[in-house]
């Protein structure tokens, strides 16, 4: 009956599914949203938390949705919006680093088809410490 209802609960709430842990990095809720034809960008958000004792960095991204991924960071100056890229996105231990909306985001670029919603694509993380990491982002 546990069980049961353990598996109700990650069906019914997508977010609670979308949680993964890989040595000390927690990847949560990979997400995307649909795109319309024709639009050649997309973009994808997570969070990571690091509960290891060293620090990590994302240093790259990648999917075959995609012709590239870059990192950017959205910032908010005398009410103008930039954006500009990172290099790379530090994970201090200890911490969770937001990739969100309005901020630091992961911008796909040249998008091979629309992202359509209900469709999940593959996302492969490059961290400096931890290696390759591959999550689905789910398109909502």
């Amino acid at each position: 009956m546990f069980r049961r209802l353990i598996l109700l609960v990650a069906l019914a709430c997508p977010a609670a599914a979308q949680q993964s842990q890989f040595g000390p990095l927690v990847i949560e809720h990979p997400w995307s949203r649909a795109t319309a034809p024709g639009m050649p960008m997309g973009v994808a958000y997570l969070s990571i938390t690091n509960t290891g004792k060293t620090a990590d960095v994302l240093l790259a991204a990648s999917t075959p949705a995609a012709a590239r991924v870059e990192m950017h960071q959205t910032t908010i100056a005398e009410g103008m919006a930039r954006m500009r890229p990172l290099g790379e996105i530090a994970i201090a231990a200890g911490s969770t680093v937001k990739i969100e909306p309005g901020g630091i985001h992961l911008m796909l670029i040249d998008l091979k088809a629309p992202l359509e919603r209900g469709r999940q694509i593959p996302l492969d993380l490059t961290f400096r410490r931890a290696g390759r990491i591959s999550v689905r982002l789910s398109i909502e």
